[in-house]
């Protein structure tokens, strides 16, 4: 993990299309402005997760219905969690 220090009104670029800028620092919290390209997603890390157990369990009910076995550790191991037999 990359660790950078900011002041409010700096900015980071990443990949020459995303521009990172903190907007205001008050106490623990940090409010963040992000410009980037319209065909790239963002999306905060818990909703992310959420669609990706989402994807998994649909993907395991589909290979349980059409009894297909089907290999999702590939999603399990970016979540942390043991695939499921």
């Amino acid at each position: 993990m990359l660790y950078l220090t900011r002041k409010a009104g700096q900015t980071v670029v990443i990949n020459d299309a995303i521009e990172v800028t903190v907007v205001e620092v008050r106490g623990r919290a940090v409010k963040l402005g992000f410009t980037f390209p319209s065909e790239a997603t963002v999306l905060r890390k818990e909703i992310h997760e959420k669609i990706l157990r989402e994807n998994i369990e649909a993907a395991r009910a589909g290979a349980a219905l059409a009894d297909v076995d089907l290999d999702t550790s590939g999603l399990s191991a970016r979540l942390g969690e043991k695939p499921k037999t």
